[in-house]
């Protein structure tokens, strides 16, 4: 079978510590956000399941409701992450520098 002898992996470029540093801080408040929503989910089911039954929208209870929330939260914090990630700390630093 042909194709498979492609080589040993070789890392590309490697990222500077100010990104990596900036990427980890970034996530971990991007997690934090999502723990906070997930957990006033959690916290309405156990401490008031009679809540979850109101219906808030279009004959949708307040769990129907949440829970789709908590989907589309997850994806539009990965897609912020994803944009705010894009870029080099130290790329993006000196593109500014050689504007100026």
């Amino acid at each position: 079978m042909a194709g498979f002898d492609h080589g040993p992996n070789e890392p590309g470029e490697q990222e500077n510590h100010e990104t990596i540093s900036r990427n980890t801080r970034l996530g971990l408040i991007l997690f934090t956000v999502y723990l906070l929503l997930y957990g006033g989910f959690v916290f309405l089911n156990t401490f008031s399941p009679a809540k979850m039954e109101v219906v808030v929208f279009a004959g949708l209870n307040l769990a129907i409701v949440y829970g789709f929330t908590l989907i589309i939260a997850a994806f539009v914090l990965a897609i912020i992450y994803g944009w705010m990630c894009r870029n080099d700390v130290a790329s993006s630093g000196s593109s500014n520098q050689e504007d100026a």
